[in-house]
């Protein structure tokens, strides 16, 4: 690829990776509840679930899925719903103090999963592969250049919102009383990362994805 292609990628997975959304949130909600180390199972899963994506719009699959109605409706919403139910679990998601609830968790293969179901993911993947890849001499070749990029900017972004997530652990767990921690902001910061999933989720409903550019159709 020449340089304008490079630095046209490069500004793209920045723009997308590094802004908020689903993962983004997830990985710093999970490291503030149990420090970066809880939080690397998801981190690592995203740029895993990515990668699985980018070979499944390269081999022509994720284009014929996007181009029957009913199947792409059903995987938005399937989307939609679990990012909702991740929602309500972070809303009440335990704190130091809560003597009910437990800590929200998402297991590695849980979070690769999420990326199969996460529009962003989608989005970007869509235009990656249909402005470097696509149509393009050795299609399979620029694949092997564009993957590194997209996986390293994918587990970057979301282990620097871990983090920023980690860093605000002790903070959060306050105002302290006695030595001992109240939650009191940590609930807040729950509640706040609860409804930034749901205002995530409502933009997939009323965004669903689009026809499928033709330079992927087959």
């Amino acid at each position: 690829m020449n340089t304008t292609e490079w630095m046209a990628l490069l500004t793209l997975a920045t723009a997308t990776t590094f802004t908020p959304g689903p993962n983004t949130t997830l990985s710093t909600a999970l490291a503030a509840q149990g420090g970066l180390r809880a939080a690397l199972p998801f981190v690592l899963a995203v740029p895993v679930g990515w990668t699985l994506l980018l070979a499944l719009w390269a081999s022509g699959v994720g284009a014929a899925v996007l181009a029957v109605p009913w199947l792409r409706s059903a995987i938005l919403w399937i989307g939609v719903a679990y990012l909702l139910w991740l929602a309500w679990q972070l809303a009440r998601t335990a704190t130091p103090t809560a003597t009910s609830g437990t800590p929200l968790r998402i297991s590695f293969a849980r979070g690769v999963g999420l990326q199969l179901l996460n529009l962003k993911a989608w989005m970007l993947t869509l235009t990656v592969v249909g402005g470097w890849i696509a149509g393009q001499p050795q299609p399979w070749l620029r694949l092997a250049w564009v993957l590194p990029v997209v996986v390293l900017y994918a587990f970057c972004s979301n282990l620097a919102y871990a983090w920023v997530g980690a860093a605000l652990r002790h903070w959060l767990a306050g105002p302290w009383v006695d030595g001992r921690p109240s939650g009191r902001r940590l609930r807040r910061f729950n509640a706040a990362m609860a409804a930034a999933l749901a205002v995530t989720a409502l933009w997939m409903a009323l965004g669903p994805v689009g026809d499928v550019p033709a330079g992927l159709r087959r």
